[in-house]
Protein backbone atom coordinates (compact mmCIF):
# COMPACT_ATOMS: atom_id res chain seq x y z
CA UNK A 1 0.00 0.00 0.00
CA UNK A 2 1.28 3.46 -0.93
CA UNK A 3 0.11 6.76 0.52
CA UNK A 4 -0.37 9.20 -2.35
CA UNK A 5 -1.28 12.88 -2.49
CA UNK A 6 -2.42 13.89 -5.97
CA UNK A 7 -2.07 17.53 -6.95
CA UNK A 8 -4.42 18.18 -9.86
CA UNK A 9 -5.90 21.38 -11.31
CA UNK A 10 -9.22 19.70 -12.15
CA UNK A 11 -11.22 16.54 -11.47
CA UNK A 12 -14.64 15.32 -12.50
CA UNK A 13 -17.27 16.15 -11.27
CA UNK A 14 -15.96 19.22 -9.42
CA UNK A 15 -14.11 21.10 -12.15
CA UNK A 16 -13.37 19.98 -15.68
CA UNK A 17 -12.17 21.17 -19.04
CA UNK A 18 -10.66 18.00 -20.54
CA UNK A 19 -9.32 14.50 -20.11
CA UNK A 20 -7.21 15.39 -17.08
CA UNK A 21 -10.44 15.84 -15.11
CA UNK A 22 -11.53 12.31 -16.03
CA UNK A 23 -8.21 10.91 -14.82
CA UNK A 24 -8.20 12.76 -11.51
CA UNK A 25 -11.86 11.89 -11.05
CA UNK A 26 -11.49 8.13 -11.68
CA UNK A 27 -7.92 6.98 -10.99
CA UNK A 28 -7.96 7.65 -7.21
CA UNK A 29 -10.86 5.25 -6.60
CA UNK A 30 -9.20 2.58 -8.75
CA UNK A 31 -5.96 3.01 -6.77
CA UNK A 32 -7.84 2.79 -3.47
CA UNK A 33 -9.49 -0.43 -4.63
CA UNK A 34 -5.98 -1.89 -4.90
CA UNK A 35 -5.21 -0.95 -1.29
CA UNK A 36 -3.48 2.42 -1.80
CA UNK A 37 -4.40 5.41 0.35
CA UNK A 38 -5.05 8.34 -1.98
CA UNK A 39 -6.17 11.92 -1.46
CA UNK A 40 -6.43 14.62 -4.11
CA UNK A 41 -5.88 18.37 -3.73
CA UNK A 42 -7.84 20.73 -6.01
CA UNK A 43 -8.35 24.50 -6.04
CA UNK A 44 -11.77 25.49 -4.70
CA UNK A 45 -13.05 26.99 -7.95
CA UNK A 46 -16.45 28.63 -8.15
CA UNK A 47 -17.88 25.34 -9.46
CA UNK A 48 -16.86 23.39 -6.33
CA UNK A 49 -19.84 22.84 -3.96
CA UNK A 50 -18.16 23.93 -0.73
CA UNK A 51 -21.56 24.02 1.00
CA UNK A 52 -21.50 20.21 0.76
CA UNK A 53 -17.90 19.97 2.00
CA UNK A 54 -16.42 19.70 5.48
CA UNK A 55 -13.96 22.39 6.54
CA UNK A 56 -11.01 20.50 8.00
CA UNK A 57 -8.31 23.17 8.36
CA UNK A 58 -8.87 26.85 9.15
CA UNK A 59 -6.46 29.66 8.39
CA UNK A 60 -3.74 27.83 6.51
CA UNK A 61 -1.18 30.59 5.81
CA UNK A 62 0.65 30.40 2.47
CA UNK A 63 3.57 32.77 1.98
CA UNK A 64 4.68 33.46 -1.56
CA UNK A 65 7.40 36.00 -2.38
CA UNK A 66 6.64 37.98 0.75
CA UNK A 67 2.86 37.99 0.27
CA UNK A 68 0.55 36.16 2.67
CA UNK A 69 -2.42 34.27 1.22
CA UNK A 70 -5.08 33.28 3.74
CA UNK A 71 -6.43 29.87 2.80
CA UNK A 72 -8.35 26.99 4.31
CA UNK A 73 -8.93 23.35 3.39
CA UNK A 74 -12.27 21.65 2.76
CA UNK A 75 -12.91 17.96 2.13
CA UNK A 76 -15.41 15.82 0.23
CA UNK A 77 -14.44 12.14 0.42
CA UNK A 78 -10.90 11.71 -0.91
CA UNK A 79 -10.80 15.26 -2.30
CA UNK A 80 -9.28 18.25 -0.52
CA UNK A 81 -10.10 21.75 -1.76
CA UNK A 82 -7.88 24.79 -1.29
CA UNK A 83 -10.16 27.72 -0.56
CA UNK A 84 -8.70 31.10 -1.47
CA UNK A 85 -11.47 33.19 -3.09
CA UNK A 86 -9.19 35.95 -4.39
CA UNK A 87 -7.37 33.37 -6.53
CA UNK A 88 -9.94 30.70 -7.42
CA UNK A 89 -13.45 32.14 -7.10
CA UNK A 90 -13.52 33.28 -10.72
CA UNK A 91 -15.48 32.81 -13.92
CA UNK A 92 -13.31 30.03 -15.36
CA UNK A 93 -10.65 27.62 -14.19
CA UNK A 94 -7.72 29.11 -16.08
CA UNK A 95 -9.17 32.17 -17.78
CA UNK A 96 -12.27 33.82 -19.20
CA UNK A 97 -13.47 35.10 -22.58
CA UNK A 98 -10.57 37.57 -22.66
CA UNK A 99 -7.95 34.83 -22.31
CA UNK A 100 -5.81 33.18 -19.62
CA UNK A 101 -5.59 34.93 -16.26
CA UNK A 102 -2.29 36.86 -16.17
CA UNK A 103 -1.65 35.76 -12.56
CA UNK A 104 -1.95 32.03 -13.27
CA UNK A 105 1.66 31.56 -12.19
CA UNK A 106 0.76 32.94 -8.77
CA UNK A 107 -2.52 31.02 -8.57
CA UNK A 108 -0.82 27.68 -9.13
CA UNK A 109 2.33 28.50 -7.18
CA UNK A 110 0.09 29.10 -4.14
CA UNK A 111 -1.67 25.84 -4.99
CA UNK A 112 1.63 23.91 -5.05
CA UNK A 113 2.88 25.53 -1.82
CA UNK A 114 -0.45 24.57 -0.23
CA UNK A 115 0.08 20.97 -1.37
CA UNK A 116 3.29 20.89 0.65
CA UNK A 117 1.48 22.32 3.67
CA UNK A 118 -1.17 19.61 3.32
CA UNK A 119 1.65 17.05 3.31
CA UNK A 120 3.13 18.71 6.40
CA UNK A 121 -0.03 19.19 8.47
CA UNK A 122 -2.91 17.01 7.23
CA UNK A 123 -1.89 13.95 5.20
CA UNK A 124 1.70 12.82 4.93
CA UNK A 125 2.16 10.92 1.65
CA UNK A 126 4.97 8.72 0.45
CA UNK A 127 4.45 9.98 -3.11
CA UNK A 128 3.17 13.35 -4.32
CA UNK A 129 1.64 12.72 -7.74
CA UNK A 130 1.50 15.99 -9.70
CA UNK A 131 -0.43 16.62 -12.89
CA UNK A 132 0.66 18.92 -15.74
CA UNK A 133 2.35 22.31 -15.36
CA UNK A 134 -0.17 23.37 -12.72
CA UNK A 135 1.33 20.88 -10.26
CA UNK A 136 4.91 20.93 -11.57
CA UNK A 137 6.09 23.50 -9.03
CA UNK A 138 5.78 20.91 -6.24
CA UNK A 139 9.00 19.06 -7.21
CA UNK A 140 10.66 22.38 -8.04
CA UNK A 141 9.88 23.78 -4.59
CA UNK A 142 11.02 20.54 -2.93
CA UNK A 143 14.38 20.60 -4.74
CA UNK A 144 15.00 24.31 -4.10
CA UNK A 145 13.25 26.19 -1.28
CA UNK A 146 12.54 23.09 0.83
CA UNK A 147 15.62 21.07 -0.08
CA UNK A 148 16.82 21.00 3.54
CA UNK A 149 13.45 20.65 5.25
CA UNK A 150 13.36 17.32 7.14
CA UNK A 151 9.54 17.35 6.99
CA UNK A 152 9.70 16.18 3.40
CA UNK A 153 12.57 13.72 3.72
CA UNK A 154 11.80 10.55 1.81
CA UNK A 155 8.76 11.91 -0.05
CA UNK A 156 9.03 11.13 -3.76
CA UNK A 157 7.43 12.95 -6.68
CA UNK A 158 5.78 11.76 -9.89
CA UNK A 159 4.76 14.17 -12.64
CA UNK A 160 2.14 13.08 -15.17
CA UNK A 161 2.21 14.89 -18.51
CA UNK A 162 -1.29 14.98 -19.97
CA UNK A 163 -0.44 17.29 -22.86
CA UNK A 164 3.07 18.58 -23.51
CA UNK A 165 1.66 21.40 -25.60
CA UNK A 166 0.65 23.25 -22.41
CA UNK A 167 3.75 24.15 -20.42
CA UNK A 168 2.98 27.12 -18.16
CA UNK A 169 5.05 29.82 -19.91
CA UNK A 170 5.42 33.19 -18.18
CA UNK A 171 7.67 36.28 -18.39
CA UNK A 172 11.02 36.26 -16.60
CA UNK A 173 9.73 38.35 -13.68
CA UNK A 174 7.31 35.52 -12.82
CA UNK A 175 10.21 33.59 -11.30
CA UNK A 176 10.68 35.96 -8.37
CA UNK A 177 6.92 36.57 -8.13
CA UNK A 178 6.47 32.91 -7.19
CA UNK A 179 9.30 33.01 -4.67
CA UNK A 180 12.06 31.33 -6.66
CA UNK A 181 15.57 32.71 -6.96
CA UNK A 182 16.49 34.45 -10.20
CA UNK A 183 19.53 32.16 -10.41
CA UNK A 184 17.12 29.48 -11.75
CA UNK A 185 16.66 31.53 -14.91
CA UNK A 186 19.09 29.66 -17.14
CA UNK A 187 18.74 26.86 -19.75
CA UNK A 188 19.68 24.18 -17.23
CA UNK A 189 16.74 25.13 -15.00
CA UNK A 190 13.48 27.00 -15.70
CA UNK A 191 14.52 29.35 -18.52
CA UNK A 192 12.97 28.48 -21.88
CA UNK A 193 13.68 30.74 -24.85
CA UNK A 194 13.43 33.87 -22.72
CA UNK A 195 10.44 32.70 -20.67
CA UNK A 196 9.92 30.87 -17.40
CA UNK A 197 8.66 27.34 -18.09
CA UNK A 198 6.96 25.77 -15.06
CA UNK A 199 6.53 22.35 -16.67
CA UNK A 200 10.23 22.23 -17.48
CA UNK A 201 11.02 22.52 -13.77
CA UNK A 202 8.80 19.54 -13.07
CA UNK A 203 10.51 17.50 -15.80
CA UNK A 204 13.93 18.28 -14.31
CA UNK A 205 13.18 17.85 -10.62
CA UNK A 206 10.58 15.05 -10.36
CA UNK A 207 11.76 11.62 -9.28
CA UNK A 208 9.72 10.01 -12.06
CA UNK A 209 7.73 11.08 -15.09
CA UNK A 210 4.92 9.50 -17.03
CA UNK A 211 2.49 10.32 -19.74
CA UNK A 212 -0.86 8.88 -20.65
CA UNK A 213 -0.02 6.35 -23.37
CA UNK A 214 3.01 4.35 -24.33
CA UNK A 215 3.29 5.76 -27.84
CA UNK A 216 2.99 9.34 -26.61
CA UNK A 217 5.86 8.70 -24.18
CA UNK A 218 7.97 7.84 -27.22
CA UNK A 219 6.64 10.66 -29.40
CA UNK A 220 7.43 13.46 -26.95
CA UNK A 221 11.10 12.52 -27.12
CA UNK A 222 11.15 13.66 -30.77
CA UNK A 223 11.40 17.22 -32.14
CA UNK A 224 8.03 16.81 -33.91
CA UNK A 225 6.07 16.26 -30.69
CA UNK A 226 8.47 17.51 -28.01
CA UNK A 227 7.54 21.23 -28.13
CA UNK A 228 11.13 22.16 -27.42
CA UNK A 229 11.45 19.84 -24.42
CA UNK A 230 12.36 16.65 -26.28
CA UNK A 231 16.03 16.95 -25.29
CA UNK A 232 15.21 16.94 -21.58
CA UNK A 233 12.80 14.06 -22.05
CA UNK A 234 15.43 12.03 -23.87
CA UNK A 235 17.89 12.72 -21.04
CA UNK A 236 15.30 11.53 -18.51
CA UNK A 237 13.97 8.64 -20.59
CA UNK A 238 15.08 6.12 -17.95
CA UNK A 239 12.45 7.52 -15.54
CA UNK A 240 9.76 8.20 -18.18
CA UNK A 241 6.87 5.73 -18.50
CA UNK A 242 3.71 5.54 -20.56
CA UNK A 243 0.53 4.44 -18.77
CA UNK A 244 -2.66 4.43 -20.78
CA UNK A 245 -5.64 6.25 -19.31
CA UNK A 246 -8.63 4.15 -18.37
CA UNK A 247 -12.33 4.58 -19.06
CA UNK A 248 -15.01 5.02 -16.43
CA UNK A 249 -17.49 2.36 -17.46
CA UNK A 250 -19.86 3.30 -14.66
CA UNK A 251 -20.48 6.48 -16.65
CA UNK A 252 -19.84 5.30 -20.22
CA UNK A 253 -21.82 2.09 -20.61
CA UNK A 254 -24.62 1.58 -23.16
CA UNK A 255 -26.25 -0.99 -20.90
CA UNK A 256 -26.88 1.54 -18.10
CA UNK A 257 -26.34 5.03 -19.59
CA UNK A 258 -29.14 7.30 -18.26
CA UNK A 259 -28.67 9.83 -21.07
CA UNK A 260 -29.56 7.61 -24.04
CA UNK A 261 -33.09 6.74 -25.22
CA UNK A 262 -32.52 2.96 -25.31
CA UNK A 263 -29.96 0.65 -23.76
CA UNK A 264 -28.09 -2.02 -25.70
CA UNK A 265 -25.34 -4.60 -25.34
CA UNK A 266 -23.28 -7.11 -27.31
CA UNK A 267 -26.11 -9.60 -26.82
CA UNK A 268 -28.82 -7.20 -28.02
CA UNK A 269 -27.89 -4.35 -30.37
CA UNK A 270 -31.45 -3.26 -31.14
CA UNK A 271 -31.25 -0.29 -28.77
CA UNK A 272 -28.46 1.27 -30.84
CA UNK A 273 -30.82 1.58 -33.81
CA UNK A 274 -33.30 3.42 -31.56
CA UNK A 275 -30.54 5.76 -30.36
CA UNK A 276 -29.58 6.53 -33.97
CA UNK A 277 -33.15 7.14 -35.09
CA UNK A 278 -33.84 9.42 -32.10
CA UNK A 279 -30.77 11.56 -32.72
CA UNK A 280 -31.41 11.69 -36.47
CA UNK A 281 -34.96 12.87 -35.88
CA UNK A 282 -33.80 15.53 -33.42
CA UNK A 283 -31.43 17.07 -35.96
CA UNK A 284 -33.46 16.42 -39.10
CA UNK A 285 -31.04 13.87 -40.50
CA UNK A 286 -31.68 10.63 -42.36
CA UNK A 287 -32.35 7.55 -40.24
CA UNK A 288 -30.80 5.17 -42.76
CA UNK A 289 -27.57 6.84 -43.86
CA UNK A 290 -24.37 5.95 -42.00
CA UNK A 291 -23.87 8.49 -39.21
CA UNK A 292 -20.43 9.92 -38.36
CA UNK A 293 -20.03 11.62 -34.97
CA UNK A 294 -17.49 14.13 -33.68
CA UNK A 295 -17.13 15.43 -30.11
CA UNK A 296 -14.10 17.65 -29.87
CA UNK A 297 -12.37 20.86 -29.04
CA UNK A 298 -12.22 22.70 -32.35
CA UNK A 299 -8.49 23.35 -32.47
CA UNK A 300 -5.62 22.29 -34.72
CA UNK A 301 -4.38 19.62 -32.30
CA UNK A 302 -7.62 17.68 -32.75
CA UNK A 303 -7.33 17.60 -36.53
CA UNK A 304 -10.14 20.11 -36.96
CA UNK A 305 -8.37 21.63 -39.95
CA UNK A 306 -8.50 18.25 -41.71
CA UNK A 307 -12.22 17.84 -41.12
CA UNK A 308 -13.01 21.33 -42.40
CA UNK A 309 -10.78 20.69 -45.41
CA UNK A 310 -12.85 17.66 -46.47
CA UNK A 311 -16.20 18.99 -45.18
CA UNK A 312 -17.73 19.58 -48.61
CA UNK A 313 -16.52 16.20 -49.85
CA UNK A 314 -18.16 14.50 -46.85
CA UNK A 315 -21.40 16.38 -47.42
CA UNK A 316 -21.57 15.02 -50.97
CA UNK A 317 -21.34 11.42 -49.81
CA UNK A 318 -24.21 9.20 -48.75
CA UNK A 319 -23.76 9.83 -45.02
CA UNK A 320 -24.83 12.08 -42.17
CA UNK A 321 -22.49 14.02 -39.91
CA UNK A 322 -23.10 15.39 -36.40
CA UNK A 323 -20.61 17.50 -34.45
CA UNK A 324 -20.55 18.76 -30.88
CA UNK A 325 -17.73 21.06 -29.83
CA UNK A 326 -16.30 24.51 -29.39
CA UNK A 327 -12.96 26.19 -29.90
CA UNK A 328 -11.44 28.55 -32.42
CA UNK A 329 -14.01 30.86 -33.92
CA UNK A 330 -12.89 30.16 -37.51
CA UNK A 331 -13.63 26.47 -37.06
CA UNK A 332 -16.94 27.03 -35.30
CA UNK A 333 -18.08 29.24 -38.16
CA UNK A 334 -16.84 26.82 -40.83
CA UNK A 335 -18.94 23.99 -39.39
CA UNK A 336 -21.98 26.22 -38.89
CA UNK A 337 -21.71 27.28 -42.53
CA UNK A 338 -21.46 23.63 -43.60
CA UNK A 339 -24.62 22.81 -41.64
CA UNK A 340 -26.50 25.72 -43.25
CA UNK A 341 -25.42 24.58 -46.72
CA UNK A 342 -26.38 20.92 -46.06
CA UNK A 343 -29.14 20.96 -43.41
CA UNK A 344 -30.32 17.39 -44.07
CA UNK A 345 -26.83 15.88 -43.88
CA UNK A 346 -24.81 17.97 -41.41
CA UNK A 347 -25.78 18.92 -37.84
CA UNK A 348 -23.62 21.11 -35.60
CA UNK A 349 -23.99 22.08 -31.95
CA UNK A 350 -21.46 24.61 -30.66
CA UNK A 351 -20.66 24.27 -26.95
CA UNK A 352 -20.49 21.34 -24.56
CA UNK A 353 -23.47 19.22 -23.56
CA UNK A 354 -22.78 16.10 -21.49
CA UNK A 355 -26.11 14.50 -22.33
CA UNK A 356 -25.68 15.09 -26.07
CA UNK A 357 -22.14 13.70 -25.98
CA UNK A 358 -23.49 10.40 -24.64
CA UNK A 359 -26.26 10.40 -27.22
CA UNK A 360 -23.81 10.94 -30.08
CA UNK A 361 -21.57 8.12 -28.84
CA UNK A 362 -24.58 5.79 -28.69
CA UNK A 363 -26.16 6.86 -31.99
CA UNK A 364 -23.22 7.21 -34.36
CA UNK A 365 -22.01 4.40 -36.56
CA UNK A 366 -18.49 5.86 -36.73
CA UNK A 367 -16.54 8.32 -34.61
CA UNK A 368 -13.93 10.67 -36.07
CA UNK A 369 -10.68 11.57 -34.22
CA UNK A 370 -8.06 12.70 -36.79
CA UNK A 371 -5.75 14.32 -34.22
CA UNK A 372 -2.45 15.90 -35.14
CA UNK A 373 -1.26 14.45 -31.83
CA UNK A 374 -3.21 12.80 -29.02
CA UNK A 375 -1.58 11.98 -25.65
CA UNK A 376 -4.29 9.43 -24.91
CA UNK A 377 -7.80 10.35 -25.95
CA UNK A 378 -10.90 8.99 -24.26
CA UNK A 379 -13.70 9.36 -26.78
CA UNK A 380 -12.28 6.63 -29.01
CA UNK A 381 -12.32 4.31 -25.96
CA UNK A 382 -15.92 5.27 -25.15
CA UNK A 383 -16.83 4.72 -28.81
CA UNK A 384 -15.57 1.14 -28.69
CA UNK A 385 -17.88 0.29 -25.79
CA UNK A 386 -20.87 1.79 -27.68
CA UNK A 387 -20.11 -0.14 -30.87
CA UNK A 388 -19.28 3.11 -32.63
CA UNK A 389 -16.31 2.41 -34.88
CA UNK A 390 -13.43 4.88 -34.46
CA UNK A 391 -11.67 6.44 -37.45
CA UNK A 392 -8.42 7.84 -36.05
CA UNK A 393 -4.98 9.04 -36.95
CA UNK A 394 -2.29 6.59 -35.78
CA UNK A 395 -0.73 8.78 -33.11
CA UNK A 396 -0.32 8.62 -29.32
CA UNK A 397 -3.09 6.91 -27.41
CA UNK A 398 -5.21 6.59 -30.55
CA UNK A 399 -2.64 4.20 -31.98
CA UNK A 400 -2.37 2.32 -28.68
CA UNK A 401 -6.12 1.73 -28.29
CA UNK A 402 -7.39 1.19 -31.85
CA UNK A 403 -6.30 -1.76 -33.99
CA UNK A 404 -7.27 -3.10 -37.40
CA UNK A 405 -9.91 -5.34 -35.81
CA UNK A 406 -11.80 -2.53 -34.09
CA UNK A 407 -11.33 0.64 -36.15
CA UNK A 408 -9.74 2.42 -39.09
CA UNK A 409 -6.42 4.28 -38.88
CA UNK A 410 -4.40 6.51 -41.18
CA UNK A 411 -0.78 7.68 -40.83
CA UNK A 412 -0.19 10.79 -42.97
CA UNK A 413 -1.60 14.01 -41.56
CA UNK A 414 -3.65 15.18 -44.53
CA UNK A 415 -7.18 15.52 -45.80
CA UNK A 416 -6.77 12.85 -48.48
CA UNK A 417 -5.52 10.28 -45.96
CA UNK A 418 -8.47 11.03 -43.68
CA UNK A 419 -10.94 10.80 -46.54
CA UNK A 420 -9.44 7.47 -47.61
CA UNK A 421 -9.92 6.04 -44.09
CA UNK A 422 -13.54 7.22 -44.05
CA UNK A 423 -14.15 5.64 -47.45
CA UNK A 424 -12.71 2.34 -46.18
CA UNK A 425 -15.07 2.44 -43.21
CA UNK A 426 -18.06 3.26 -45.43
CA UNK A 427 -17.19 0.35 -47.73
CA UNK A 428 -17.29 -2.10 -44.83
CA UNK A 429 -20.45 -0.49 -43.41
CA UNK A 430 -22.19 -1.59 -46.61
CA UNK A 431 -21.41 -5.21 -45.62
CA UNK A 432 -23.70 -5.59 -42.58
CA UNK A 433 -22.37 -8.93 -41.37
CA UNK A 434 -18.74 -7.78 -41.39
CA UNK A 435 -19.72 -4.51 -39.73
CA UNK A 436 -21.59 -6.28 -36.95
CA UNK A 437 -18.57 -8.51 -36.25
CA UNK A 438 -16.39 -5.39 -35.98
CA UNK A 439 -18.88 -3.74 -33.63
CA UNK A 440 -18.92 -6.79 -31.35
CA UNK A 441 -15.12 -6.94 -31.25
CA UNK A 442 -15.01 -3.24 -30.38
CA UNK A 443 -17.55 -3.61 -27.59
CA UNK A 444 -15.56 -6.46 -26.04
CA UNK A 445 -12.40 -4.35 -25.56
CA UNK A 446 -11.73 -3.52 -21.90
CA UNK A 447 -9.93 -0.30 -21.00
CA UNK A 448 -11.18 -0.05 -17.42
CA UNK A 449 -9.15 1.85 -14.83
CA UNK A 450 -8.11 -1.31 -12.98
CA UNK A 451 -5.26 -2.13 -15.39
CA UNK A 452 -4.00 1.45 -15.37
CA UNK A 453 -4.21 1.65 -11.58
CA UNK A 454 -2.09 -1.49 -11.28
CA UNK A 455 0.60 0.12 -13.45
CA UNK A 456 0.54 3.29 -11.36
CA UNK A 457 0.81 1.20 -8.19
CA UNK A 458 3.89 -0.52 -9.58
CA UNK A 459 5.36 2.86 -10.58
CA UNK A 460 4.86 4.24 -7.05
CA UNK A 461 6.61 1.19 -5.59
CA UNK A 462 9.45 1.58 -8.08
CA UNK A 463 9.98 5.22 -7.06
CA UNK A 464 10.05 4.28 -3.38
Amino acid sequence: MTKVLMVAPEARPFAMTGGLADVAGSLPAALQALGNEVNVLLPAYRSVPLAQARRIYDDLPIWLAGTLYETSIYQIGAYYFLDCPELYDREGLYGNARGDYPDNHIRFAVFCRAALEVARRIFRPQVIHCHDWHGALVPTFLRTIFAGDPTFAGIKTLLTIHNLGYQGLFPREALTEIGLDDSLFHPGALEFFGHVNLLKGGLLYSDALNTVSKRYAQEIQTPEYGFGLDGILRERSSVLAGILNGADYTTWNPETDPYIPAHFSREDLSGKRICKETLADEFGLSRIRPLIGVISRLVDQKGTDLITKIGESLAKKDLSFVLLGSGERKYEQAFLNLAVAHPTKVAVRIGYDDRLSHQIEAAADMFLMPSRYEPCGLNQIYSLRYGTIPIVRATGGLDDTIDEDTGFKFEDYGGEALLSAIQAALAEYRKPEQWTVRMLRAMSRDFSWNASAQEYSKLYCGIL
